[in-house]
């Protein structure tokens, strides 16, 4: 495998076990809060991530990045459409105190992993353009690296530092939790939209699902 392929394979992993998990925490949703079979999203991750990992194997970046958006998009609307029903099923008491707890949080986690993967996927022409770069100094976040002085970076072995997907992680963490991006300023327009997307997400399934169980209890 050359050697530019073997060092750009090693980001498509996280950015994989985090679908995967979302598929997973689907499956596991009350069967009522689902479009369809629960084990639909989880099938359609694990069967796309196939091709999607082996394209991206031999150098098919193409292929592979298409594949990246289908699967982001599976999961982005099977997310989506449950939160939808959940609230949609609030007036209706139709789940237990215990199942809204369960639902709101699994949604939540699914919440942060998802935009994380579009984090991740959009940024500076996404991961294989920024392994391209030989450090990353441009992008739609200002991550704290970005702003030491080179020598300083130099000194501290960052010199050719580039965000990897724990990064995109920890900033979805953060918009979940703070409904900031705290360390991290937004300098593009679509991020900026996309957390204030995530950041009402998560505001919905805290505020109103989770607080509501707890009032229920």
């Amino acid at each position: 495998m050359p050697e530019q392929t073997a060092r750009t394979l090693e980001p498509r992993w996280p950015s994989v076990v985090a679908l995967m998990s979302i598929g997973f925490l689907y499956y596991a949703l009350p069967p009522k809060l689902s479009l369809g079979p629960d084990w639909l999203v989880l099938v359609l991750v694990g069967i796309l991530s196939i091709p999607a990992l082996i394209s991206h194997y031999y150098g098919s970046w193409r292929i592979s990045h298409v594949l990246g958006y289908v699967m982001n998009s599976v999961v982005t609307l099977g997310v989506g459409i449950s939160l939808g029903l959940l609230i949609s099923r609030l007036p209706s008491h139709s789940e237990t105190p215990s199942q809204l707890l369960r639902a709101a949080a699994m949604l939540w986690v699914c919440n942060i992993l998802v935009f994380a993967c579009w984090y991740w996927r959009l940024d500076a022409g996404g991961p294989h353009q920024r392994a391209l770069r030989r450090s990353h100094t441009d992008g739609a976040f200002l991550f704290p690296q970005m702003v030491l002085d080179p020598e300083l970076r130099k000194e501290m072995g960052e010199d050719q530092w580039r965000p990897a997907f724990v990064d995109y992680l920890f900033l979805a963490f953060n918009t979940s939790t703070a409904f900031s991006p705290t360390d991290v300023p937004v300098l593009s327009r679509w991020a900026k939209t996309l957390m204030m997307i995530q950041a009402a997400i998560s505001l919905a399934t805290i505020a109103l699902l989770a607080a509501r169980a707890v009032n229920i209890l």
